[in-house]
């Protein structure tokens, strides 16, 4: 199988091209000059090329050096854009998934438990489908269960409770997703329970609470996600049929990188806040 030439080396070729010889390459790069003729000669042996002509003014480009000059152009903004990211000191972008409800309280109080300063910066992604952590969509999931995959580390922060939420105890029939958007458990359980009473449907979660505001009917919501909006009123009990626990989840490789494990704490932190997110009213 034929040897082919490493990144390395193009980008050397690059520097000895621009420079017109071993020495201002030597001098752009910190390679030696040995070791860059050296490279130059090994180059053109797995290339089956003459690409200079060297002589007592330099190495100057053949007609195979200038057409490789020409292929190799896109090295350069790959090398710029790789040496920027080396020397950058902007703190890593930590990516978390959680549904609509909980992104918005993790938004809203976000300056609790993070400042500019911090070694992290938080990137959400709220979405009621599961964004897959395996392949890196996300570093941290926030999920209704325990996670059962083996390279998923959890930790549980708190019981989460749901319940009917209208301006009054008067409204009546429910406001829910649109059947090809249903894919919460909370809404699937009204459907299952209540499909004769819903009056009107929206085709995202925030969409149905503002219809809720507007007076009408009832929404179903977590009962921490209606303390941002005083004029609802808690219209039922808790529904037990739907109460779950709360996991952050990370995999395994990624938890003990130190910005996203500061993450975690942070975060653990905040869902846990009993004062943020007071139990269900019963």
């Amino acid at each position: 199988m034929k040897q082919t030439p490493s990144l390395d080396s193009y980008a050397l070729f690059i520097a000895v091209a621009d420079s017109g010889g071993l020495a201002g390459a030597a001098r752009a790069t910190g390679v030696s000059v040995p070791t860059l003729s050296r490279k130059m000669a090994d180059l053109e042996s797995i290339l089956g090329q003459h690409l200079f002509a060297r002589g007592p003014r330099g190495y100057a480009l053949t007609a195979a050096g200038r057409a490789l000059l020409d292929e190799a152009e896109g090295l350069r903004d790959i090398a710029s854009r790789l040496t920027a990211f080396s020397q950058s000191d902007k703190p890593m972008q930590v990516r978390v998934t959680a549904g609509q409800w909980t992104s918005q309280f993790l938004a809203r109080h976000i300056t609790k438990i993070w400042s500019p300063d911090a070694e992290w910066v938080p990137a959400f992604i709220a979405s009621n489908a599961r964004v897959d952590i395996a392949r890196r969509e996300a570093d941290i999931g926030i999920r209704n269960k325990r996670p059962d995959q083996s390279w998923l580390a959890g930790r549980k922060t708190m019981t989460i409770d749901y319940a009917a939420f209208a301006l009054s105890p008067d409204a009546t029939g429910y406001i829910t997703l649109t059947e090809s958007t249903a894919t919460t458990p909370s809404e699937r359980w009204l459907r299952q329970n209540h499909s004769d009473e819903i009056i009107t449907t929206a085709n995202n979660a925030r969409l149905a609470l503002d219809l809720a505001l507007a007076g009408v009917g009832r929404v179903i919501l977590p009962t921490f996600a209606s303390s941002t909006y005083p004029a609802l009123q808690q219209v039922g009990p808790p529904i037990k049929e739907i109460r779950h626990e709360e996991w952050l989840v990370c995999h395994h490789d990624a938890r003990h990188d130190p910005p996203i494990r500061q993450a975690l704490d942070a975060f653990h932190t905040l869902l846990s806040d009993r004062s943020l997110r007071p139990e269900a009213a019963l």
